[in-house]
């Protein structure tokens, strides 16, 4: 089963008001994933700025970027609280799974509007982790994939109920917040998810942690693993929470 519907992040920017031409700040950008998004949305009158404190994924995405040849698109590596001033304003500053990390929510967004124009959107959109997973069916193998995720994610430090909390932070940060929007991951036997794909990218953290050995990972037939289970069950699983809120400077 295929759907030509927009992912949930793709949906939120649109909703939030990211369109041609305007300037736009991708904190925590990353490989570049949302980077390339916010850039088909702002057009070739746009431009999009990524910016991440790891030099090894900003090379990535710069490689990336190369290979599309979007004129408009540019890749800083720098800390979310160093941001020189010579970026100048924007007209949006997004994220995601970013604002999870800091120490400080609320001080990171409040030094990030610094750089927004009067008016100018913030987007983060965030995953609560502690919702889920939910189904009817046992699933054993998705809740222990998952599990070591939320295992990993926790033991960094990261806020879990950080969806719940997009409110209050972009609040607290004085923002105008907008809207808030939450969408469940439904997964059903013949729905594609890359579960196996997300724990690989995920391992070596996973490993130096402790949190499971490649033993039991097992990270060269875990997908098709997890297939196999969700085809075999023939039942709906539910394995992830997305919250997205947007909030204007007012």
């Amino acid at each position: 089963m295929t759907s030509n519907r927009p992912d949930f992040t793709t949906r939120l920017l649109i909703a939030a008001g990211i369109a041609e031409g305007m300037r736009v700040l991708d904190v925590g950008c990353g490989s570049g994933d949302v980077s390339f998004l916010l850039a088909d949305l702002v057009g070739k009158d746009g431009e999009i700025i990524g910016v991440d404190h790891d030099a090894r994924a900003v090379a990535i995405a710069r490689e990336r970027g190369a290979a599309k040849a979007h004129p408009a698109l540019t890749f800083v590596q720098c800390d979310l609280l160093e941001l020189p001033d010579s970026m100048g304003s924007f007209d949006a500053i997004v994220g995601r799974r970013v604002l999870m990390y800091q120490k400080d929510a609320v001080a990171t967004i409040r030094a990030l509007s610094k750089c927004l124009r009067p008016g100018g959107i913030v987007v983060f959109q965030e995953h609560d982790t502690t919702m889920v997973p939910a189904s009817l069916e046992p699933f054993p193998l998705h809740r222990r994939a998952q599990a070591w995720i939320q295992q990993m994610i926790a033991l960094e430090g990261a806020d879990l109920h950080i969806g719940f909390n997009l409110h209050s932070l972009f609040t607290q940060a004085g923002l105008a917040v907008e809207h808030v929007r939450a969408e469940c991951l439904v997964q059903t036997p013949d729905t594609p998810y890359g579960l196996g794909s997300i724990v690989q990218a995920c391992l070596p953290r996973i490993i130096a942690l402790g949190v499971a050995s490649a033993e039991e990972v097992g990270i060269e037939t875990l997908q098709q693993r997890l297939d196999q289970e969700r085809s075999d069950a023939r039942a709906t699983y539910i394995g992830d929470v997305m919250f997205g809120s947007w909030a204007r400077k007012v």
